[in-house]
């Protein structure tokens, strides 16, 4: 196991964290009843395991983003950010993340196409991870505005660990007209 990811867990319970954990989560859906499928999302999400969502913001729409970039003939997003309360371990984390996105009839067939439901894990605590299954923070999340607006309409006080205060990477972006 990555030796960043094991800190704050337990020996015998590598899956649990000794404390909770602050998580944050991002929601999108650009297919299907959206914001029905958003709020059933964070319905699942408070339901699990020693963990609450502590809050969401309003969800925002947002163009869709492919590998090649905006394309504003698919369906457009709507996104937000919920913030949990956890003890899960991150990588237990995602796995239930992933088990909620195909609950609500996620597939992945391709990659940045368009889906019912898409929830990324953006930042675990402070804690990083560069592995085969788990990037903490999200490698993409300093540049994505339907990410950043959420989180600060959340938190005014938001940090995205190893790249600096949200507020800032939101101004950033807009000012190089990525917003």
């Amino acid at each position: 196991m990555n030796r960043r990811l094991a800190q704050g867990m337990t020996a015998d319970a590598p899956r649990v964290a000794r404390r909770p954990a602050d998580a944050v989560i991002a929601l999108g859906s650009n297919l299907g009843n959206r914001e029905h499928l958003i709020a059933l999302a964070l319905i699942d999400l408070d339901r699990l395991p020693m963990s609450r969502v502590a809050g969401a913001a309003e969800p925002i729409e947002s163009v869709a983003v492919t590998l090649s970039g905006p394309d504003a003939d698919a369906p457009r997003y709507l996104n937000t950010v919920a913030r949990l309360t956890t003890r899960l371990a991150p990588t237990v984390l995602l796995g239930y993340m992933q088990a909620i996105e195909a609950r609500h009839g996620r597939e992945r067939t391709e990659r940045w196409g368009d889906r019912t439901l898409d929830l990324d894990l953006i930042a675990y605590g402070d804690v990083r991870s560069d592995t085969a299954t788990l990037t903490l923070p999200h490698p993409r999340a300093r540049q994505r505005t339907f990410v950043l607006e959420p989180w600060l309409a959340l938190d005014r006080d938001a940090v995205l660990p190893g790249a600096g205060r949200v507020d800032e990477l939101l101004a950033r972006l807009r000012a190089e007209g990525e917003a």
